[in-house]
């Protein structure tokens, strides 16, 4: 039976960069061969239904907003992206609208003794549309068992910023409920790759958390690669080979203006901004071997962190800014390494299986995101730094490129099943898997802003 690769997009442009480049270079491609194989019969794979988790969910009830007089519909649905936000999240379980004993739209026309029967939360609005052009958004949570509002608040908006609002709405009403911050309002970003042989496509998109409403924020017909955000959501770092050798850029999200940051002989790749902005993880061969670098970001001074013989790449910081976790084969598979920025020496800290890759730490740096690999087999795991025990997530077979949500509780990756590749998405606590909706093509390399969209609110 044929076989064919399947490279973790890093090591495909390492592999890309190393042959003919020199010797250890070509013999490490040749290892990496013999790790990264799949069965073809991995191309007829199910991506499974998007229904898991919610079990255990509480229900809550999101009445479709009222219009005002002068509206004959409303332009976005923002009542259905509550209630799609809410489930996705896996602690809520939206009651159907059929089910809801009315449909108030003002807190005068709310029968709580009715509301109590369903024991769940309600959450009511109105859109109205004002003479300055804009939408007045005003919407109230309640608890029905204590007649009690416990959230509320006015927005006023553009139409194309209308579901934007109904995004932070549900971080408001998550974070009311939960006691944690809601991460619906953080925006994503992917690669996807288009067209065959010498028509292929590349196109680095933005778009909001549930995959709609992408903007196009770089085309190439040549890869685009490792997409990371600035802590402060502005900001895009990636790899291009647009001008044929791997480059890494730096791009402004709002005007697309963008600046070349790495542009060394050798491999330039797999970027990752520290927890303040003001400096950048690099891999680079400059110096004949895929190091670890960090770069300053005001004077472009680079220092080395890693020195081994092995592959070192696809470093991640830790929240702290004080280390960073890095993938090397120096033990002979890829594995997850440790290494202090200021000096010391890498420990690993991944022993579960042959093949850890692709680590990211949580928010709050009490947990690592990453590949793991078994028998041909590539999932989503979790691994608990204090413990080291490492949990699988997922139950595809062919997934890559986890990145948390800013409040840690979802983690957004790719996969590839028969139908194609997509990006989805696992509720680390509650276990809810769900599927994106994207451009079309190939789908890859999913990155979560560490920041959500901010409007100006009235309580």
């Amino acid at each position: 039976m044929k076989e064919r690769l399947r490279i973790s997009t890093c090591f495909k442009w390492l592999l890309m960069k190393i042959i003919g480049r020199c010797r250890f270079f070509i013999q490490f491609g040749i290892a990496v061969l013999g790790l990264f194989m799949v069965a073809n019969s991995y191309a007829d794979l199910e991506i499974p239904p998007i229904t898991e988790g919610l079990e255990s969910a509480h229900p809550i009830a999101i009445v479709p907003f009222g219009r005002g007089d002068q509206m004959t519909s409303s332009p976005v649905p923002i009542a259905d992206i509550i209630s799609r936000d809410l489930e996705r999240s896996g602690f809520f379980a939206p009651i159907p609208e059929r089910e809801l004993p009315g449909l108030p739209t003002t807190k005068e026309h709310v029968r709580f003794s009715d509301w109590r029967l369903l024991g769940a939360n309600l959450v009511i609005g109105n859109l109205s549309f004002l003479p300055d052009g804009r939408y007045s958004i005003h919407f109230r949570l309640f608890d029905v068992f204590q007649e009690k509002q416990l959230a509320g608040f006015r927005f006023l908006a553009p139409a194309k910023e209308l579901r934007k609002i109904a995004h932070k709405i549900s971080d408001i009403i998550y974070e009311k409920l939960t006691g944690e911050p809601g991460a619906f309002s953080a925006r994503i970003a992917y690669i996807t790759e288009t067209g065959i042989s010498k028509k292929k496509r590349y196109t680095l998109y933005v778009a909001d958390s549930d995959g709609e409403d992408a903007i196009d924020i770089r085309s190439s017909t040549r890869p685009l690669l490792s997409p990371a955000w600035s802590p402060d959501g502005r900001k895009l770092a990636y790899v291009s080979f647009e001008g044929g050798e791997s480059h890494v850029y730096v791009q402004e999200i709002a005007t697309k203006n963008r600046y070349r940051i790495a542009a060394f002989p050798g491999i330039n790749g797999a970027p990752a901004w520290s927890p303040d902005g003001s400096r950048l993880a690099l891999t680079l061969s400059k110096d004949g071997n895929a190091e670890i670098y960090i770069m300053g970001m005001r004077t472009r001074h680079l220092s080395r962190i890693t020195r081994n013989e092995a592959i070192d790449t696809e470093a991640s910081w830790a929240p702290d800014g004080q280390s960073l976790v890095f993938t090397s084969d120096r033990s002979g598979t890829p594995q997850i390494y440790r290494v202090p920025i200021r000096g010391g020496s890498p420990e690993r800290i991944t022993f579960d299986g042959r093949y850890n890759a692709r680590a990211v730490f949580s928010p709050d740096g009490a947990r690592l995101a990453l590949v793991h690999g078994v028998q041909g087999v590539y999932r989503i795991a979790l691994q608990e730094l204090d413990t080291g025990s490492l949990r699988v997530l997922t139950e595809t077979n062919l997934d890559e490129s986890p990145s948390f949500s800013p409040n840690g509780s979802t983690i957004l990756y790719s996969t590839t099943g028969k139908r194609g590749s997509a990006l989805a998405a696992v509720s680390i606590d509650r276990g809810t898997r769900y599927q994106l909706t994207v451009r079309g093509g190939k789908v890859r390399e999913p990155a979560w802003s560490p920041v959500g969209w901010s409007p100006a609110v009235t309580p």
